[in-house]
């Protein structure tokens, strides 16, 4: 019997803390959890905040625990059923963690965008997780949550047995954290290390039989019944939603994803890939990339005000078998609130939840599927057929 159902790594942290508050509002009474950190006096200020809320948390267990420790993180992944951690950027990092509750058998959420920490875990601890019987479940906020379940809600509604091709297109408002920030610039510091890994994991990797699934980067083009400019959008998101697509068969014998931002006007388009553009050029300069990380700190993140302006929704068109198909979903501030949300609900269904048997690095839709979709529609995220 583990001590606690769900342990929260990195809760003194901006992305942590909103989980750990998500939690305290909304966890039901029976979740057995505690907080994690390096610091003790850090948490005891988070766990001062919580009892705020309700003063049952006045003696909310506090387990002190670094990344750079791996015996104290042992002892998290021993003590828990499941372990989310928002300690990044994962690459510098996560790996310790992930380690920990590969051998534990414990499951593991976080909320990685960076893809080559993705591929380097599975092929240093998918196969060990799989013996202890662990879920190693990256990428649980909004990367990649609303396209990896997006896709899976809109596939569910196409005919089975055939080819299917799904697009996504993402909009959104939000501004990130400084621990976003400093992921974004690792990965792109990183693309050519990141393109090798990817493709010692494509050689290791088992590939579905007799099926095949792809996401091809596309081009740009008009959306014309949406009245939008689409232009490919080279994230994460596209690669979690192909492995889950070749994790099952309800995806049809050839599965096509293809993943865009969409904006109305085509200044904007423009600005915006200017504006990556200037911060990919400056991440490949090590002391532009210095003073760049300095620009926001890990910690820190958009104010209430500025969060409850934020939102996002991500349109899905699916076609296959003479059957056309469109969904959206949709919420309030992608980067921070609405993450929170997934992150948690994510954790708290691999610990509460009936869900299929898997093991190893899996993705939301195949760990979880129709039972994260449910939780998370009953906590406001809108999953809709137009």
């Amino acid at each position: 019997m583990r001590a606690h159902d769900v342990v929260l790594f990195g809760a003194t942290g901006f992305t942590g803390g909103l989980t750990a508050e998500y939690l305290a509002r909304h966890a039901p009474a029976e979740l057995r959890w505690a907080l994690a950190g390096r610091s003790r006096e850090k948490l005891e200020a988070v766990r001062t905040k919580l009892t705020a809320i309700d003063d049952r948390f006045a003696s909310l267990d506090l387990l002190v625990a670094d990344s750079g420790d791996p015996a104290s993180l042992r002892a998290v992944a021993e003590a828990a059923k499941v372990v989310i951690t928002t300690v990044g950027p994962y690459l510098e990092r996560g790996e310790p963690l992930v380690a920990a509750c590969a051998e534990a058998g414990t499951d593991y959420v976080d909320l990685t965008g960076e893809p080559e920490f993705v591929d380097r875990m599975y092929l240093a601890h998918d196969r060990r997780a799989r013996e202890t019987g662990a879920r190693l479940v990256h990428a649980c906020g909004f990367d990649s949550i609303p396209h990896d379940l997006g896709a899976w809600f809109t596939v569910r509604q196409l005919p089975e047995g055939v080819p299917l091709r799904v697009d996504g297109y993402v909009r959104a408002s939000g501004m990130p954290s400084g621990g976003t920030f400093l992921s974004a610039l690792t990965v792109m510091s990183r693309l050519q290390a990141g393109a090798r890994v990817a493709r010692e994991r494509a050689a290791a990797e088992p590939r579905p039989a007799g099926r095949f699934t792809r996401a091809p980067l596309g081009r740009p083009h008009r959306v014309a019944d949406a009245g939008w400019w689409a232009v490919p959008l080279p994230t994460i998101d596209p690669a979690i939603v192909r492995r889950s697509a070749a994790a099952s068969e309800r995806y049809g014998p050839d599965f096509t994803y293809r993943h865009f931002a969409a904006v109305r006007h085509l200044p904007v388009l423009a600005g915006g890939a200017l504006g990556v553009g200037a911060l990919f050029a400056a991440a490949q300069v090590p002391p532009a990339r210095r003073g760049l990380s300095r620009l926001l700190a890990p910690g820190d993140g958009p104010s209430p005000e500025r969060r409850a302006r934020s939102w996002f929704s991500v349109r899905f068109i699916g076609e296959g078998g003479g059957s056309r198909v469109v969904t959206e979903v949709s919420g309030g501030d992608p980067g921070y609130d609405e993450t929170a949300k997934m992150l948690a609900e994510s954790a708290m269904c691999l610990a509460l939840d009936d869900l299929p048997e898997t093991a190893g690095q899996v993705t939301t839709a195949t760990a979880m599927g129709d039972a994260l979709v449910d939780r998370l529609t009953k906590a406001g995220i809108r999953f809709a057929t137009l």
